[in-house]
C-alpha cells in the first residue's frame, strides 16, 4: 500500500485526473448494459429509441478527431475510443433486436449524423484548414460546442422530475457520477490548460448538482411514471447513455 502511494504521490496531477477521467467516464458508458442485456433476453428493444447511442458515437468520433491534432491528449483517446467501440456494440444489439420501423430510423439517422455530419465536418478539417494549429482550434470549437448542447440535453429529465414529482426516471448515484465527471474532467483540462476540455464540464457541473438537488427535493414523493408512458422510457434511456 506504502508503495502504491508513493507512485501516486509522484504522478502529475493532469496524469491523476485523466486516469480518474478514463475510470468514471468507462463506468457511465458501461451504466446501459443492463437495458441491453435484458433488450436481448426479451428479444425486443421494449420502445427504447436509438437516438442517445448514435449521438454518443458521434461524439466520441469528434473527441478522438480532435485528439490526433493534440499530441498530448493520451486520456481524450481512450476514453473515446472505448466510448465508439461501446456504442457500437449497443447500436448493433438494438438494430438486431428492434423492430422494422425502429431499424430504419435508426439507420437513417446514424447514415445522417455519423456519415453525412462527420463527413462534413471532416472534409472542412482536412481541406480548409491549412495547418494541424487551425484543424485542432476548430475540432476543439466543435468538439466544445457539442459537448455543452449533450450536458444541456437532461433539461428534459429535470422538466419530467417538476411535472411529475417523481425521480423515478433520474437515478441519484447516475447524477453523482456525471458530478464528479464533469468534475474530474474540467480539472483535468484546467491543468492541461486545454479549455475546449474545461470549459464544457462547467456546464455539466452545473446542470449535473441541479439534478441532485431535484432529486433532493422530490425523492420522497410518492407519484410515478407508469411504465407504459414510451417518453418516460425514452428520456431514461438518454439520461443512461449522457457523456
Amino acid at each position: 500500500m506504502a508503495s502504491f502511494m508513493s507512485f501516486i504521490h509522484h504522478l502529475p496531477w493532469v496524469t491523476i485526473f485523466g486516469l480518474l477521467g478514463n475510470v468514471i467516464s468507462m463506468l457511465m458508458c458501461l451504466s446501459p448494459a443492463p437495458t441491453f442485456y435484458r433488450i436481448y433476453k426479451k428479444k425486443s428493444t421494449e420502445g427504447y429509441q436509438c437516438v442517445p447511442y448514435i449521438v454518443t458515437l458521434f461524439s466520441g468520433m469528434l473527441w478522438i478527431f480532435y485528439a490526433f491534432y493534440d499530441p498530448n491528449s493520451t486520456f481524450i483517446l481512450t476514453i473515446n475510443s472505448f466510448t465508439v467501440f461501446l456504442e457500437s456494440v449497443y447500436i448493433v444489439i438494438f438494430l438486431f433486436y428492434g423492430t422494422k420501423e425502429a431499424r430504419i430510423t435508426a439507420i437513417k439517422l446514424f447514415l445522417l449524423i455519423n456519415v453525412a455530419g462527420f463527413g462534413a465536418i471532416a472534409f472542412v478539417v482536412l481541406v480548409i484548414a491549412k495547418s494541424n494549429q487551425m484543424r485542432l482550434k476548430i475540432m476543439g470549437w466543435i468538439c466544445l460546442i457539442f459537448a455543452v448542447s449533450v450536458f444541456v440535453a437532461p433539461l428534459g429529465v429535470m422538466r419530467q422530475v417538476i411535472r411529475t414529482k417523481s425521480v423515478e426516471y433520474m437515478p441519484f448515484l447516475l447524477s453523482l457520477f456525471l458530478t464528479l465527471n464533469a468534475i474530474t474532467w474540467f480539472f483535468y483540462g484546467l491543468i492541461k490548460h486545454d479549455y475546449y476540455v474545461a470549459l464544457p464540464n462547467v456546464v455539466g457541473f452545473i446542470f449535473s448538482l441541479a439534478q441532485m438537488v431535484l432529486y433532493a427535493i422530490y425523492r420522497k414523493s410518492k407519484e410515478t411514471v407508469t411504465d407504459e408512458d414510451p417518453k418516460g422510457k425514452n428520456l431514461l434511456n438518454s439520461r443512461l447513455i449522457k457523456f
